[in-house]
């Protein structure tokens, strides 16, 4: 009966987490045109995850199942905090300390609520080894509710559901709700996890959910993210398929390439776009030559990368965020930032590919490489919030933090009383 009653008891914490992620991550949605409705959903959501995340990691401590944190790769979080204070402190140079605070106060948000979701991980894991409560799997789970939201928008209400690009004549998933490159690499994120939960048991919900990411994918019309996701289709095959089934994955991929780069990366018949990757490098040269010299070693502020709203230049458009996560924390806090963010990424690459459990390291890996690559084009790691954020701390945390189970003796005590009393209620449930 205890065990009947513990398996309930973890489907249905199982079943909060993946709802609480879901939350999280659609907290980073436009979901109204209205930009006052828009901040007030944001802030619920994301506030209300937070929030949520705590409680249910008090029910673990109420019944005498948690344990202390030990930092077990130091220098990652380290740099990740000096990377934070260097951010806070530019407010003091910033050229909108009112945005830099709210980048900053969001960004350090999303990690309070990354720390309490590991944890709970964690604690679980060690108590419940069998439990079906894996980082994979919740955010498989927690993508594909978002995926499906927008399969049926796309069939339901395509006017909002789609966002027009090269004068009308190219239709791109995401509406007015999210950035097509940013929501294709959300989909390959979820791709790379439910991939990895059908490598370890083949189950036909996990087919659906890899299916829906990567129609997802295909609709949002993502260059970059359908790069990732051939590489994270390869990572999984070379890993957990026979060479039988490599060679069909394989063929299919390079069959697969002219089409995908008829329909996907010449839009329009447009090639001397890809060429200049949508006008990206041109604005990128811009910066590096006429902004940056401007304050070099500090820059202009978290988030910011010029004295004006938007970064102007004779030679290319204007913007307000660089389409490229290195060279916006160069811009909004100079060669001193960057040095802080790019030894960050270094040893956070280490730490992760450096797990002892090969699945911890191929979920790494998986989820990086569609983070690495949308951090070349868009917001990034390191950009302005956004969900590549919350991903990155998500798997950059997992290998830094480990459970210190050895307890001292009233610590140890009181535990033991509480877990006592919950297996108590459990037996007369």
């Amino acid at each position: 009966m205890t065990e009947q009653a513990v398996h309930t008891w973890l489907k249905r914490i199982a079943f909060w987490m993946v709802v609480l992620l879901l939350l999280k991550i659609g907290g980073y949605f436009t979901v109204s045109e209205n930009i006052t409705i828009t901040r007030g959903v944001k802030i619920l959501l994301r506030m209300g995850a937070t929030g949520g995340a705590f409680l249910l990691y008090r029910q673990l401590q109420i019944r005498g199942l948690s344990f202390p944190i030990h930092v077990r790769a130091v220098w990652p979080m380290l740099l990740y905090g000096v990377y934070l204070f260097l951010g806070v402190a530019s407010l003091l140079w910033s050229t909108n300390p009112g945005y830099s605070l709210l980048q900053w106060f969001m960004t350090s948000e999303s990690l309070v609520f990354v720390w309490i979701y590991l944890k709970t991980i964690l604690v679980i894991r060690h108590h419940y080894p069998e439990s079906p409560i894996r980082l994979s799997r919740m955010l498989g789970k927690a993508i594909h509710g978002i995926v499906l939201i927008f399969i049926g928008g796309w069939i339901i209400a395509p006017d909002d559901f789609y966002r027009l690009t090269h004068g009308g004549e190219v239709a791109r998933l995401g509406g007015y709700f999210m950035n097509p490159n940013e929501l294709g690499m959300m989909a390959v994120v979820g791709l790379a996890a439910s991939a990895l939960e059908l490598a370890r048991k083949s189950k036909p919900g996990l087919w659906f959910q890899v299916l829906a990411a990567g129609l997802v994918l295909v609709l949002t019309g993502s260059r970059s993210s359908m790069i990732a996701a051939l590489l994270v289709v390869s990572l999984v095959a070379q890993n957990h398929l026979s060479n039988r089934m490599k060679v069909v994955i394989y063929g299919a991929m390079i069959v697969s390439i002219p089409f995908i780069i008829q329909l996907i990366f010449i839009k329009a018949g447009d090639l001397e776009e890809v060429m200049s990757m949508t006008g990206r490098l041109p604005f990128w040269k811009a910066l590096l030559t006429e902004g940056l010299p401007k304050e070099p070693w500090l820059g202009f502020g978290f988030m910011r990368i010029a004295y004006t709203e938007a970064f102007q230049s004779v030679h290319t458009y204007a913007g307000k965020m660089t389409h490229n996560t290195f060279i916006q924390v160069l811009m909004n806090l100079g060669w001193i930032g960057f040095v802080i963010a790019i030894s960050q990424l270094a040893t956070a690459m280490v730490a992760g590919l450096r797990q002892s459990l090969r699945p911890h390291r191929l979920l790494f890996a998986a989820v990086m490489i569609p983070l690495l690559i949308n951090s070349f084009t868009e917001f990034g790691i390191f950009g302005e919030t956004n969900f590549g954020i919350l991903f990155y701390q998500l798997i950059f945390f997992f290998p830094v933090m480990q459970l210190r189970t050895q307890l001292d003796r009233k610590a140890a005590l009181k535990q033991r009383i509480a877990h006592q009393r919950w297996t108590k209620q459990l037996k007369h449930a």
